[in-house]
């Protein structure tokens, strides 16, 4: 918009600089002809920016010459080629996994083959040059699928660009005959719409006369997602080798980053936690995923009753001044930082517990290839804090090139066999739940049970660039916002329960309590807020087990004033949205934490209603549709949550709002099996039938995606397919699919 209000800025002024320049005295009649001349003369040479009729654009073109030149940052091409680069990997990624399997494609390139890649965010290049891509060359696909079979919103342009029949490459045509690519999809066998993305990916280049080299790989996300992986890369390269006349071993065991210790460097540039330049200078910006919001929390409270064994937080964020703005259905992005246990465990085992506070620059030796990952310079306790994932559970490829620098061949020889024996792995990590570090402890021989020290843990010679290279960023954790801004127009609100369980033992691990770690964070936060200790939970077997502890103060202690905390959180984007007219009836199904976005559906209903009644009298919902709420868990009296809220929303909404509740620990059905939200779905199905077939109402479910969402759709279709006269597998199953299509059925489920 700025452009434009200067283009026209200056075409005013061109009138009375037109008359000056003729250098002679006018008439009143001579002004106006000489100026309508002028404005005439004006939109002629403006007509095309002026008049352009509205056309819906695939992707903005560049010129051929930038096109074809290295000065246009958007083009790939002359970037390849300006890097002597053979390979260019696409990803298309939500929350960085993607990218991280995009990356490690490269370096597994380079490291095999000698080939250099680019590895490219489709949001920052032009494809009409594709076609252009040497035949040398390969281009690979690493695409995950969002959502209810969404691209991620990177790979938007790139989905439209390759299925839209009127986008064209450089040569004029749909063709991209003889280019070799290669697709690996990022899926969740849980959600209907199974790697879908990096399948469409796949049929769109083969329909172009692209030639795939190997398999397309397929990542299961709701299983193992690296397991997957590394079966399918050894078979992809070994076709990848033959189609591009490369043999393994031209590459060469290079490391991506170089590590350096400061010797002098100014404290306030050093980052201890900062996620951007902004939050480490603290000067005002945008706040998105890329520079977090440090928002105060006004409100933490446990909505599980006091006798629970188990914990869940809700939590308000104040965004008062922040520029941050949602709607209800938005997702909360939350940035938790690693437990102190876990941090400390990795420096014994680095040998850096004595030197985790000094100052390290870090620098990529390829940058097209990895960057580095956060900010620099920072330290070594920081980036094991704040920047990487030290969490996770440790993949069984990164204890293979970990066993060279192992204090002894026992312990060389323990990680190998981890890395070959698949089945070793998954008894003894997966199941184990084992973090790296606890992996490099076991194998040392030291105990796991014990507080890591320096005098109890085993070093290990590890250079510090490989720990970069390997653990992947620490990401958000996503959760559904449980507010609307329409009641609560300066906070946001998360529902959150806090995930704890027992790993699974083996004859080398013992059993252990695993943690959640955003929402364990997000536990510590609440007992701080209330200036309570964390305790210690019993177990069933009567151990006493403490709340993992954090560092929950910030970098520099930015995360506490006075008595106030703060985390760092952001706001992503969702479709998932009630409709835009109050007379649709509208059908909510969302057990457990599945209600948090319902609850902001009610609140936006109920802002809506006030305004309605305010204008049109006590009459004005009469018209309203019918708005269903299907809400499940174990007690009334244990985990109903918000039950102290949902009767005011009925009165509010003059008898519009209808809860139907399950306990499936408390009310059993005649044969004494559980009660859950499917069956009170199917009790309630003449009105469902009718609010969906006659009311065009609006189906939304939110909640665990394996089980619940999909006996809950099962259901839906059995009703469906009875009220048209026919069966769930056919008129039902199409009634289903028809509703996702028009977006009158919506998900926000997770595995």
């Amino acid at each position: 918009m700025a452009d434009d209000s200067n283009a026209t800025s200056g075409f005013n002024s061109a009138i009375p600089l037109a008359l000056s320049a003729t250098g002679m005295t006018t008439s009143s009649s001579d002004v106006v002809v000489l100026g309508l001349g002028v404005v005439l003369a004006g939109l002629y040479l403006f007509k095309d920016q002026l008049f352009a009729t509205s056309k819906p654009k695939i992707a903005p073109l560049a010129s051929k010459t930038a096109l074809n030149g290295s000065g246009n940052p958007r083009d790939f091409i002359a970037k390849m080629k300006d890097g002597k680069k053979r390979l260019v990997i696409f990803y298309g990624s939500q929350t960085g996994t993607a990218e991280e399997y995009a990356i490690r494609l490269a370096k597994e390139a380079k490291a095999k083959f000698g080939l250099s890649s680019l590895v490219c965010d489709p949001e920052e290049y032009d494809f009409e040059n594709l076609d252009q891509l040497p035949e040398d060359c390969a281009a690979f696909f690493v695409m995950a699928t969002y959502g209810e079979g969404e691209p991620t919103d990177n790979a938007v342009q790139l989905m439209q660009n390759y299925e839209d029949e009127s986008f064209e490459f450089s040569n004029g045509s749909r063709t991209l005959t003889g280019l070799k690519y290669v697709v690996f999809g990022l899926g969740n066998k849980t959600y209907e719409h199974y790697n879908v993305i990096g399948r469409r990916v796949d049929a769109a280049l083969t329909a172009m006369g692209a030639v795939r080299i190997g398999e397309r790989g397929e990542g299961d996300d709701d299983k193992s997602m690296e397991e997957d992986y590394l079966e399918w890369k050894d078979g992809m390269w070994e076709a990848f080798a033959a189609a591009m006349g490369v043999e393994e071993g031209q590459g060469g065991d290079s490391p991506d980053f170089v590590v350096s210790e400061l010797e002098a460097h100014a404290p306030e540039k050093v980052y201890l936690g900062e996620y951007s330049a902004r939050a480490l200078t603290k000067t005002k910006g945008i706040h998105d995923a890329k520079n977090p919001y440090a928002a105060p929390i006004t409100t933490a409270r446990e909505l599980f009753a006091a006798h629970s064994d188990r914990n869940c937080v809700h939590i308000e964020f104040n965004t008062e001044g922040s520029g941050i703005t949602y709607q209800h259905g938005d997702h909360l992005g939350v940035w938790p930082i690693n437990p102190d246990l876990e941090v400390n465990r990795l420096l014994c085992t680095l040998g850096l517990y004595d030197k985790q506070d000094a100052v390290i620059g870090i620098e990529s030796l390829d940058p097209a290839l990895a960057k580095v990952p956060f900010p620099v310079p920072t330290t070594y306790a920081t980036v094991l804090r704040h920047y990487i994932d030290i969490n996770a559970v440790a993949g069984r490829q990164i204890l293979g090139s970990l066993a060279k620098f192992a204090p002894t061949p026992e312990a060389e020889a323990f990680l190998k066999e981890l890395n070959t024996n698949k089945e070793k792995y998954y008894t003894v990590v997966a199941e184990g739940c084992l973090k790296l570090a606890e992996v490099l402890q076991l194998a040392a021989g030291n105990d796991i049970k014990q507080a890591p020290t320096t005098e109890n843990t085993t070093q290990w010679s590890i250079p510090f660039d490989l720990i970069v290279s390997a653990i992947p960023r620490l990401q958000p954790r996503y959760y559904s916002i449980s507010s609307s801004p329409k009641l609560h127009p300066g906070t946001i609100h998360a529902t959150v329960v806090v995930l704890k369980h027992e790993n699974i033992p083996s004859e080398i691990v013992t059993k252990k309590w695993v943690h959640g770690l955003g929402s364990n964070f997000l536990l510590n936060l609440k007992h701080a807020v209330n200036q309570q200790p964390a305790p210690a939970y019993d177990t069933k077997d009567g151990q006493k087990v403490s709340v993992p502890a954090y560092l929950i103060e910030g970098p520099r202690g930015a995360y506490k004033t006075e008595a106030t905390y703060k985390a760092p959180i952001h706001v992503r984007r969702s479709t998932f949205r009630l409709p835009t007219n109050p007379k649709s009836p509208v059908i909510m199904i969302g057990p457990g934490t599945g209600v948090a976005p319902f609850r902001g559906f009610i609140q936006e209903r109920i802002a809506l209603a006030r305004r309605a009644i305010e204008k049109n009298g006590p009459d004005a919902l009469n018209d309203w549709g019918r708005i269903s709420l299907f809400y499940g868990c174990r007690r009334s009296d244990e985990d109903f949550l918000y039950s102290d809220e949902w009767e005011q929303y009925k009165e509010e909404l003059k008898g519009k709002f209808h809860l139907h509740t399950a306990f499936s620990r408390e009310k059993f059905k005649a044969d004494g099996s559980k009660i859950y939200v499917q069956d009170l779905i199917w009790e309630d199905r003449e009105h469902i039938a009718q609010a969906i077939l006659e009311g065009k109402g609006y189906v939304y479910i939110c909640g665990e995606a394996k089980n619940m969402a999909k006996q809950v759709e099962e259901v839906l279709a059995k009703i469906l397919g009875e009220a048209k006269g026919g069966s769930a597998e056919v008129e039902g199953a199409a009634e289903v699919k028809l509703l996702k299509e028009r977006s009158r059925l919506m998900l926000d489920v997770w595995s």
